[in-house]
């Protein structure tokens, strides 16, 4: 292992329990030291370290929760129902191959996604000592979506079976959750001690020693709302196989669940520690538009620990209905000793959390009290000032782009008014003090020398992921670099003095080949598994499996070839990362993965993801931050600003916009408001181009209103560009035809289309897509002018990427 690699993993391990969340807590835990721990469930052998799909990471190792909590001491004193439950696994998973295999029919991508369902068993519960864990797993990833049954979202009868008997049992007993989303933990809320450990990576398993011994403190808060499934919003629908309606608006997640009267079990911002602390003296300021907040956290506990202190706000309900409150500002505490205390101050602009008038196609604040509210989760904060605005403000006058979704979002019920404590400070905001901003949508572009003295052929080229435009069949899908061992894809090579940009996916660190050689064709794949994530290739049968060496080009080693190694770190899932509530944190993880980047060679990665939390059976929550745009858009920033840090790499922000579902990705068409899109959806990407400029972003696959996204210029040009001011490339996800539903009513997203929409590259590129580009430029439906400018922008990020 190199010196990187050990500071990476280093790094990891001692930060990772930021991203942990205590849920339940009888002061049981921490333990004295490590002993013997009879320790059950699958995540204890069959841990989950990151979801599957493009966010695997090709380690180069990966210890289970058993072998890390042994590495750091403890016993394992029920290797018998372990062992007794690997042959429970085997066969469940034996069955479900055959069953994968058999839908599969040819259709060896489909498989992204499927995972096990945890199997029933009946086995008897054994081991010596007075502690006990229980490690409750779950799986999910790309390309499909989870579902309301036992072994998923809900426990089986063996798991709710197993964790009672285990808490009556045991004098000390902890439910791990090593998850990468929400479960309904209904059945067991029994359990006096609950630890979500999420998915932290390779060295999960001693976070988690050190959490049970107390070396380290989880300070994590919930990013998402955990209910029961009954009390989730069914408003809108999911998973319906072409179109989705997102009848809820606004209200998602807290805002559903805050503002409708439903019950949580954990809700959005809850953690506990191991100590204790206490919000102290609050001031609230406001100076225009701009809200100060100065608070005290003390550590009135036992053992040192960080907080996250977090800032609400209520606005008033006029002629936009509105949430009960949304997050505006959050601060972690250092890490405090028993006893210490630190201020924090926390600033928000209330021109940023602006709500959306379709009608007047403005955002804007209403007339009226605006309360906001200090605490340490969502349902623990205290009114600390009321700010009042004497008239209505337009902020920004945008326009309407986004259509019509054929429907009326829900809306709030009318609530009463809230008393208002004494001490709270009370402010006044004058509205002509306020500015008021515009747009211009008339868009003007300077096109370079370079692309102005390029062919139409070398301007469609450019506009496309590099190819080989004399490949035959399944190896022109250029879902592989050349330059680097898996690498996703690069730009075209096909130009004259033009170097390729070089594209990693992501978004838990770089999946690369972990081995490879070099010939005069560019690098291989050494290990004989090629780039594909091992969720895909432990599925297939060996027919499909050869069906898809070819489309990934799988190379045979040489018996002279000098094999390198491109080992990379694997920071924790996303949702873990924002968790933590911590900027620095993610910022630190960003640059992790930036190191590697620059170590590798490759300029652009393919994250972070920030899609919302919409439901809880997304398959790629994972991936994302936080059902709250706010937290979403942050986190983003913060990775961002660690990768970017280093010259030559670049993030690439997905997945523009309202791709909230796997089911049907390629050709389901979210329906969604144009007020829903821009207070939830798009926020986070606004947030994040206005604070970092990422270097490019990469659209969704999916359909809004009826158009893909890929597609529409007024997603691209009208409000990326123009209102948030964006500077970089916009590509598309990996789009193969193959790929699509070919009975559904929406055809996939296409080259042509795309580019008439000022999609700077379509990915990854073969025959066909530059076949039609340059079909709708003979037909004269694509101008000639547009690739320039397309390919303008793309050589300029060339120039500041590759140089």
């Amino acid at each position: 292992m190199q010196q990187y690699e050990k500071n990476h993993l280093d790094f990891v391990l001692n930060n990772a329990a930021e991203c942990a969340v205590l849920l339940k807590s009888n002061g049981d835990f921490p333990i004295d030291k490590p002993g013997k721990l009879a320790a059950f469930g699958a995540g204890m052998r069959y841990t989950i370290k990151g979801g599957t799909g493009s966010g695997e990471v090709n380690s180069r190792f990966t210890y289970t929760i058993e072998e890390g909590l042994e590495q750091e001491g403890f016993e394992i004193t029920s290797k018998s129902w372990l062992n007794q439950y690997d042959e429970v696994r085997a066969k469940a998973k034996k069955d479900f191959y055959k069953r994968v295999r058999k839908e599969l029919k040819g259709n060896f991508l489909a498989i992204m996604g499927k995972t096990m369902r945890e199997p029933e068993h009946n086995l008897t519960l054994s081991g010596e000592g007075d502690v006990a864990i229980y490690v409750l797993s779950r799986n999910s990833g790309e390309g499909s979506d989870r579902e309301v049954v036992e072994g998923e979202v809900k426990l089986n009868n063996s798991e709710i079976r197993d964790i009672l008997e285990l808490n009556k049992r045991y004098q000390k007993f902890m439910l791990v959750l090593n998850v990468g989303g929400a479960v309904d933990l209904t059945p067991v809320m029994d359990v006096d001690n609950i630890l979500l450990i999420s998915q932290l990576g390779v060295n999960i398993g001693r976070v988690l020693a050190d959490i049970l011994v107390g070396k380290q403190n989880p300070s994590g808060k919930l990013t998402t709302t955990w209910a029961a499934w009954d009390q989730y919003s069914n408003e809108g629908t999911f998973g319906d196989w072409n179109e989705t309606k997102y009848k809820e608006g606004i209200y998602v997640g807290y805002r559903y669940f805050d503002t409708f009267g439903k019950k949580a079990l954990f809700p959005f911002g809850f953690g506990l520690s191991y100590t204790n602390f206490e919000v102290g003296e609050t001031k609230v300021q406001a100076k225009a538009s701009e809200i100060i907040v100065n608070t005290v956290v003390k550590n009135t506990g036992v053992c040192a620990g960080k907080e996250v202190v977090q800032v609400y706000l209520s606005k008033p309900t006029g002629k936009l209905d509105q949430p009960y409150q949304e997050l505006v500002a959050f601060a972690k505490t250092n890490n405090l000793a028993a006893g210490e205390e630190q201020e924090l101050q926390l600033t928000f602009d209330l021109q940023d959390v602006a709500s959306y008038d379709e009608e007047t196609a403005s955002y804007i604040l209403e007339v009226g009290d605006y309360l906001v509210r200090v605490g340490n989760s969502s349902v623990a904060t205290k009114i600390a000032a009321v700010v009042s605005l004497d008239a209505t403000v337009t902020c920004l006058k945008a326009k309407n782009c986004l259509g019509d979704p054929g429907f009326k979002d829900i809306k709030a019920p009318a609530r009463n008014a809230e008393a208002v404590p004494a001490e709270a400070a009370r402010l006044q905001i004058l509205a002509a003090e306020l500015q008021s901003q515009s747009v211009s949508y008339d868009s003007k572009y300077d096109i370079a020398d370079q692309a102005k003295k390029m062919t139409d052929e070398e301007l469609i080229y450019m506009g496309i992921g590099a190819f080989n435009p004399d490949a035959k069949m399944f190896s022109a899908v250029g879902n592989a670099g050349s330059h680097v061992a898996g690498a996703a894809g690069e730009t075209t090579s096909q130009v004259k003095g033009v170097k390729p940009i070089i594209m990693a996916d992501g978004p838990a660190g770089l999946r690369l080949c972990r081995t490879y050689f070099e010939d005069e064709n560019g690098a291989h794949d050494a290990s004989g598994k090629g780039s594909m994530p091992e969720s895909v290739t432990d599925a297939m049968g060996p027919v499909v499996r050869f069906i898809a060496n070819l489309v990934v080009g799988k190379t045979k080693v040489p018996k002279d070839a000098v094999i390198k190694e491109q080992s990379c770190t694997m920071i924790p899932i996303g949702t873990a990362i924002a968790q933590s509530f911590n900027y620095d944190l993610a910022k630190k993880f960003g640059d992790i993965v930036g190191t590697e980047m620059e170590m590798f060679g490759v300029h652009l990665w393919l994250a972070p993801a920030l899609n919302i939390h919409r439901s809880i059976l997304c398959g790629r929550n994972f991936e994302y931050y936080s059902e709250d745009p706010f937290v979403s858009g942050m986190m983003a920033a913060a990775i961002t600003e660690g990768v970017q840090t280093h010259k030559g790499c670049g993030t690439t922000i997905k997945h523009y916009a309202a791709n909230n579902a796997e089911t049907n990705r390629y050709n389901n068409d979210s329906k969604v408001s144009e007020r829903a899109m821009r207070e939830i959806y798009l926020r986070g990407f606004g947030l994040c181009v206005r604070k970092t400029q990422p270097k490019a972003i990469m659209t969704s696959y999916n359909l809004l209103n009826g158009i893909h996204t890929a597609e529409h210029r007024g997603l691209i040009e009208d409000i990326l560009r123009c209102e948030y001011g964006f500077k970089g490339i916009v590509m598309t996800d990996w789009i193969l035809e193959m790929m699509a539903d070919k009975n559904s009513i929406n055809r996939i997203a296409l080259s042509n289309e795309v580019a008439k929409a000022g999609g700077d590259l379509f990915m990854p590129g073969c025959k066909g897509d530059f076949n039609r580009m340059k079909a709708a430029l003979e037909d004269g439906s694509l101008s000639r002018e547009q690739l320039q400018i397309n390919a303008t922008r793309v050589l300029r990020m060339i120039d500041t990427l590759v140089g």
